[in-house]
């Protein structure tokens, strides 16, 4: 076999470029995962590619395929990573307004405040922490 030969790739013409599509529950569960399963066994995709597609409610809804032998694990949480999270989530979780944090997120893009803020609605002192006190120099 000289140089040539080996520069040689074989392609099937017949072949579009498309991933294999399964219908629901009839992937082969023991070497193929989303990347939800893939979370729920402590690993991530790691790069590769997703070889082949799963569909639901007649193709309307469906998610990529990732080969479980290939998967690596998943990065652990680090301090900046942790830092970072909860930057973005306190400004989903905190009224412009008054300044409360609560624990679930508000509808800020709509209505631009906490339902207390906007319409008066009374708000549970459980589900939410007191806004951050004013330091005393800065008076």
């Amino acid at each position: 076999m000289d140089g040539q030969d080996q520069d040689l790739v074989d392609v099937d013409p017949n072949d579009d470029g498309s991933l294999p599509v399964f219908p629901w529950r009839q992937a082969g569960r023991e070497n193929l995962a989303t990347r939800r399963q893939l979370r729920d066994m402590g690993l991530r995709p790691g790069g590769q590619e997703p070889v082949a597609r799963i569909e639901c409610r007649g193709g309307k809804r469906f998610a990529w395929l990732y080969r479980i032998d290939l998967a690596l694990p998943k990065l652990p949480m680090t301090l900046a990573k942790e830092a970072a999270l909860d930057k973005a989530m306190a400004a989903r979780q905190t009224c412009p307004l008054c300044r409360r944090r609560y624990f679930h997120c508000l509808p800020l893009a709509t209505l631009g405040s906490c339902l207390e803020c906007f319409d008066g609605t009374p708000a549970d002192p459980s589900a939410y922490t007191a806004p951050p006190a004013k330091h005393q120099l800065a008076a």
